[in-house]
C-alpha cells in the first residue's frame, strides 16, 4: 500500500511539478487580440490584390473555406463597413494572435519559406520578407502599432 501511495505521489509530482514551476495560478498575459482597424486598413486589401499565375484570394475564397469571405457586391471594388466585420470574424477562424503558427501565414506561404505543403489557391508568397506576408504576420502577431 505505501508503494502504491508512494508511486503515485510521484506520477502526481511529475505531472504538477512544471506546472507550478512555470507560474501555475499566476496571471499570464495573454497575446494582443487581433486589430480590426489594421486589418480594414492592410490586411483585407491583400485579399483583393492579383497576382501573376494566381487568383485573387476573394475569388476561391467566398465559398466553403475555412476563411469565408464575403462575396463582393457587384462592381464594387471593396467591402462595406458591415461586410469588413464579417470578413474579421470569418479571418479570426485562421489567424490566432500571437501564433506564427496560424493557417493564414503558413496556408499561402512556399514550403521552402516556412509555409505548409498545400494551399489549393497556389502559393502566394515565396518568402517570408515579402512585403504582404509581412502585413499578415504583423496583423498575426499583434506588430500594428
Amino acid at each position: 500500500m505505501t508503494k502504491v501511495i508512494a508511486a503515485s505521489a510521484a506520477v502526481f509530482l511529475a505531472i504538477l511539478a512544471p506546472a507550478f514551476a512555470s507560474g501555475f495560478g499566476e496571471a499570464r498575459q495573454q497575446p494582443a487580440a487581433l486589430d480590426y482597424d489594421y486589418f480594414k486598413k492592410n490586411v483585407q486589401p491583400v485579399f483583393l490584390k492579383k497576382r501573376p499565375g494566381h487568383a485573387r484570394c476573394v475569388a476561391c475564397h467566398i465559398g466553403a473555406t475555412p476563411m469565408n469571405l464575403t462575396p463582393l457586391a457587384k462592381g464594387s471594388a471593396t467591402w462595406t463597413e458591415e461586410e469588413t466585420k464579417k470578413n474579421f470574424a470569418a479571418v479570426q477562424k485562421v489567424a490566432f494572435a500571437g501564433n506564427s503558427k496560424s493557417m493564414l501565414l503558413l496556408h499561402p506561404l512556399d514550403e521552402k519559406a516556412g509555409g505548409d505543403f498545400y494551399h489549393s489557391g497556389g502559393k502566394h508568397w515565396n518568402s517570408q520578407s515579402d512585403p504582404e506576408w509581412q502585413l499578415l504576420r504583423n496583423f498575426v502577431m499583434g506588430q500594428t502599432k
